[in-house]
């Protein structure tokens, strides 16, 4: 996945997101964004890996994202990586 494809899938994911009530309370408390935060920084492909990192932190929220979005599981992992960060996880 290049980063144009990443960047796009990351934005599926974060309208899904913002449309969940629920999770979107649950992001913009962690992230400390507020909702004009949230709009000024769409284009930036660092706050785009950021949202998929949320979404990483739970395989449920993964399943039910790439269900409604019609996206393969991985897709997001992929997308991950091709962002800025991606390449650099460290999982201990």
């Amino acid at each position: 996945m290049n980063a144009s494809e990443a960047e796009a899938t990351a934005l599926k994911c974060l309208t899904w997101l913002i449309a969940h009530d629920d999770l979107r309370g649950i992001f913009m408390g962690a992230s400390g964004l507020s909702e004009d935060d949230l709009r000024s920084r769409l284009g930036e492909p660092e706050f785009l890996g950021a949202v998929l990192d949320f979404l990483l932190m739970d395989d449920a929220w993964v399943v039910q994202c790439c269900d409604a979005q019609q996206m393969p599981y991985e897709a997001i992992q992929e997308a991950r990586v091709a962002l800025p960060g991606g390449q650099n996880v460290n999982w201990t």
